[in-house]
């Protein structure tokens, strides 16, 4: 395991789907690298979408502990320093997000909100299957990444171009 913790958050407005997919993935892709993951929202849901649990707990993810929460929870002075910090949602990307101590990384890593689809639930899997399997291939080529031996502004275009594939 590194020895250095890497803090990352991701961010979507409601906190209720990609950004807990995200959570969860990294925390368990990521645990050996040195990675510890967060998720928080602009205008959080107040709950984790009952879909989002489902998939995780059948892909053998924990999701306990896994709960919807705003933003501010992380620009508080308590708050872990931040690493990284992704948008996983356009309209989180467009929004002028508080200012993170420490200038962390950033990045957009949007991809459509399995949340609205509504019907019918086969539809509704499938779409939070495309979010976490969009989620899980870009934290794995991130998790890829030689961090130790790239500077600030390679690393930057990295994990943007990550956002684009």
């Amino acid at each position: 395991m590194s020895e250095r913790i890497h803090n990352i958050l991701f961010l979507c407005t409601g906190n209720s789907a990609r950004s807990i997919l995200a959570e969860a993935l990294m925390n368990q892709l990521g645990r050996e690298r040195g990675f510890r993951a967060f998720s928080a929202g602009s205008h959080p849901r107040g709950s984790v979408h009952p879909a989002a649990l489902e998939l995780l707990a059948s892909r053998g993810l924990p999701t306990e502990g896994l709960r919807s929460k705003g933003w501010e929870e992380f620009a508080a002075p308590d708050a872990p320093a931040l690493d990284f910090v992704f948008t996983v949602c356009d309209q989180a990307a467009g929004e002028v997000c508080p200012v993170w101590p420490g200038q962390p990384v950033t990045a957009h890593w949007g991809q459509p909100d399995p949340a609205a689809v509504s019907a019918p639930e086969a539809a509704v899997r499938k779409a939070f299957l495309d979010a976490f399997v969009t989620l899980q291939r870009r934290i794995e080529l991130m998790l890829a990444l030689p961090l130790q031996r790239l500077d600030a502004l390679s690393l930057r275009r990295e994990v943007d171009r990550i956002g684009q594939q």
